[in-house]
């Protein structure tokens, strides 16, 4: 079922019969993935032995419990031409690459362009040309598909990535009515937005597929910071008090991220339709910065949980520096710089903030007076004190 308009979209359902008319028509077990080695669909075959022990090997087994290949296997398999091919490609078995049994390949293609691919199990004799000749019509018909499924995330990747940039006023909520009516009726259930940044990549070729992230409804690349890029998913939720779906989301998303790079997550708060799509994107977006700021808060931060980070970051950043506090934050103060931030976090108690820094009364004691010296700030004053956790609180961000 596809949408036009306000009809749900399910494209699962659909993939399923027709690896199913696969398996029927070779009489084995055919696996649908697409182009990335991500798992579609696999068809149960009803023929005794076709699902015992002996037709699994590693690759496959570890392909249908994970849903997906390893990047090692992902060459390996191209390496027989399956990305060129236009009809079934046969595999022979490699014992020492975790393949026990021959496959054989039916790429999936769309306009001359290859968008998955159909494995089969080779067995001796194996399917005659006329069948695999039938399967391959029956490719043609899972490629057509997947370019739909393919367009249709492309133009909800485009109409969220307008929702969450447009400016506030008539344009946002111009935005804001096409992405509903692109949802059609999913618009109207509980979500949250998933901020994951920073990301790498503008490009929506380098982004996750909705397909691989649990309860993604959309995903896009939104603008981060004054130079980079960070990764929306609007996620759908059961009810607004049961996050999990959120939560996995956001870690599979983390998992995607690329490596080298220091990459946090943080969600909104749940609402009921998208009305209020910005201000959830924004409370995403802060917990993110939160996090990245806070080891504390893990890599996957709520912004209901984020404390006065709430405030921090709806400031402006050249707000949240104070001219008192600067020389506090040079490269050679880092030692006072944390333990005022300790001493603040502890309300103010000797005892607690020597035992968390591992360091004598004493020493506390004149590091503390440092701290005044070097920033004219008082810190038996409640005024200069709250102005200097801030201040240090912000120089994180």
């Amino acid at each position: 079922m596809r949408e036009n308009g306000g009809v749900t979209a399910d494209y699962k359902g659909d993939y399923q019969e027709l690896v199913d008319e696969i398996s029927e028509l070779l009489g084995a077990p055919a696996t649908l993935e697409n182009r990335d080695f991500e798992l579609i669909a696999f068809g149960a075959y009803d023929s005794e032995g076709d699902l015992d022990a002996s037709s699994l090997d590693p690759v496959r087994t570890r392909s249908i419990l994970t849903r997906r290949s390893t990047s090692a296997v992902r060459t390996w398999f191209e390496g027989f031409g399956i990305t060129r091919a236009t009809g079934p490609v046969r595999i022979p078995r490699t014992p020492e690459a975790g393949v026990y049994r021959g496959r054989i390949c039916l790429p999936v293609r769309h306009r001359g362009v290859v968008l998955g691919y159909v494995w089969l199990l080779d067995d001796d004799p194996g399917p005659t040309d006329r069948q695999l000749t039938a399967a391959m019509e029956v490719t043609a018909r899972i490629g057509a598909l997947l370019a739909d499924e393919a367009q249709h995330g492309a133009d909800l990747s485009r109409e969220l990535r307008a929702a969450l940039t447009a400016e506030r006023g008539w344009q946002g909520d111009a935005a804001v009515a096409e992405l509903r009516t692109a949802l059609g009726a999913r618009a109207d259930g509980v979500h949250t937005v998933v901020c994951v940044a920073p990301w790498p990549s503008a490009d929506p070729d380098e982004a996750p597929s909705v397909r691989t992230v649990p309860h993604a409804t959309a995903l896009c690349t939104v603008p981060w910071g004054t130079t980079g890029q960070s990764l929306a998913a609007l996620v759908r939720l059961r009810s607004p008090e049961v996050r999990t779906a959120a939560l996995a989301a956001a870690t599979r998303l983390l998992k995607e991220s690329p490596a080298g790079i220091r990459v946090a997550a943080g969600l909104g708060e749940p609402r009921t339709g998208l009305a209020d799509l910005g201000t959830g994107w924004r409370e995403a977006s802060a917990a993110a910065r939160a996090a990245l700021a806070e080891p504390r808060f893990g890599p996957v931060a709520e912004w209901s949980r984020i404390g006065p980070y709430r405030l921090l970051t709806s400031l402006a950043p050249e707000t949240v520096h104070d001219p008192a506090v600067t020389p506090l934050l040079a490269p050679a103060h880092r030692d006072l710089a944390r333990t005022a931030e300790v001493y603040l976090d502890c309300a103010g108690q000797a005892g607690r903030t020597a035992a968390e820094l591992g360091i004598h009364r004493q020493t506390l004691y004149y590091r503390l007076s440092r701290v005044e010296q070097l920033t004219g700030l008082d810190l038996d004053d409640g005024e200069d004190r709250l102005l200097l956790h801030m201040a240090l609180k912000g120089a994180r961000l």
